[in-house]
């Protein structure tokens, strides 16, 4: 018998219960073609865990501690490939809020092997046709950062960063969502991004997918022109160099 092998989806359970959780481990051990990536137990820790894993699969409770499961499917819902979501609840009356959030399923507890079975053929149905369809449109896969903000976890993606500022002891990235304050430093955020994020000052990282071109001044200051933004940000001459090189690198032709 000939074929193509069905790759092994990951998959993250995200639920308060502890039982809950190795009860969902279990059955998921009787099915194959899947396999548990990581498990989260309220909806700050699901979205710092699908940063991290960026798992296929996200199976996820409701009614958690903190920020709730419905909270956090529509922040996933803002990634460019978000997982896709299967919701595993006690709770019937949040079924129409789900479609909001483009669940793939809704299960009832206790959840049953077969419906669980099937939801996930579908939700892998549903991934596939996503990463099919971000292979033919984005220049590489989306990374995201996972950002602690008094408003729980916010998720940025790499590719949507435009500039990162020091400020004191706090690092506020700009970025096409908006801008977050967030307690990385940039020596951190550059040693982990170096493809995405390129230092120009000791106070600036920037997106190289925002950098346009770089200019001097009548003073002589050497500023970096961004892509669709009107802020040039200023360029120290030890690090203008590195963007000079940068340029020459990636011209078109």
């Amino acid at each position: 018998m000939t074929g193509t092998a069905t790759p092994t989806l990951s998959i993250l359970i995200a639920d308060d219960e502890p039982l809950a959780r190795e009860r969902i481990r279990r059955l998921l051990e009787d099915l194959p073609g899947y396999r548990v990536s990581g498990e989260a137990a309220d909806g700050d820790s699901t979205l710092k865990q699908v940063a991290e894993l960026e798992p296929d699969i996200l199976l996820l409770d409701i009614r958690m501690p903190g920020l709730d499961g419905m909270e956090a499917a529509t922040r996933l819902q803002h990634l460019e490939h978000p997982p896709a979501i299967i919701f595993c609840t006690a709770y019937d009356h949040y079924a129409i809020q789900a479609f909001d959030v483009q669940a793939t399923a809704y299960l009832l507890k206790p959840v049953r092997k077969e419906a669980l079975a099937e939801a996930l053929a579908k939700a892998g149905r549903v991934n596939r046709v996503q990463r099919q369809k971000l292979t033919r449109t984005l220049p590489s896969q989306g990374e995201q950062l996972a950002v602690r903000t008094h408003r729980g976890t916010e998720l940025i993606e790499l590719n949507d960063i435009r500039f990162c500022e020091a400020d004191q002891k706090y690092v506020t990235i700009h970025h096409t969502g908006g801008e977050t304050v967030s307690d990385y430093t940039l020596k951190e955020l550059e040693a982990s991004y170096p493809e995405q994020l390129l230092r120009i000052h000791r106070n600036t990282l920037v997106g190289v997918r925002f950098i346009r071109a770089l200019e001097r001044t009548p003073e002589g200051q050497n500023v970096v022109v961004l892509r669709d933004h009107p802020q040039r940000l200023a360029a120290s001459r030890r690090h203008a160099a590195d963007v000079r090189q940068w340029l020459q690198d990636h011209q078109p032709g």
